[in-house]
């Protein structure tokens, strides 16, 4: 009867300390993740709920026509749009090599007094990419038109 007891006795030993582990590792994993999730938002959704100033969060769109605006340095303003809202974005650095008006880019960056700081740039890699949250946005929008395989 005791070896019973026993073997019942370390069975929930083991539960116990699995479910501590469990939570525990998810407890750290949370914590690692805290600054690591960008959340994206389209020009749209920032316009009618703009984000606190201390997140950091992704937007996409299409660069609008005629807003880039190299300044002295590194310092470059240009608006984000989706056909619905226009945000406006700054940025100090290097821009990609694929960067240009009417195409599709995401920042990375906060939204500070109606403009978005931008700490970093992703421009497309080709003539058909465009991130799937981008497409959407702008499908939303009523602004995507999608290429035909054999367009360039």
């Amino acid at each position: 009867m005791a070896l019973k007891n026993l073997k019942k006795k370390r069975r929930v030993q083991v539960i116990a300390l699995a479910a501590v582990a469990l939570i525990a590792s998810t407890a750290l994993i949370g914590y690692a993740m805290r600054d690591g999730i960008n959340l994206f938002r389209s020009p749209s959704q920032i316009a009618e709920e703009p984000p606190a100033p201390n997140e950091t969060f992704r937007i996409g769109g299409l660069v609008e026509e005629g807003s880039l605006i190299r300044g002295q340095g590194q310092d470059i303003t240009f608006s984000v749009t989706d056909g619905g809202a226009t945000i406006p974005v700054v940025f100090s650095g290097v821009l990609p090599d694929l960067f240009a008006e009417n195409q599709g880019m995401v920042g990375t960056g906060r939204y500070v007094n109606g403009v978005f700081e931008a700490s970093e740039i992703l421009a497309k890699h080709d003539e058909n990419y465009m991130p799937k949250e981008v497409i959407d946005a702008l499908k939303e929008q009523g602004v995507y038109q999608e290429q035909e395989e054999g367009d360039t």
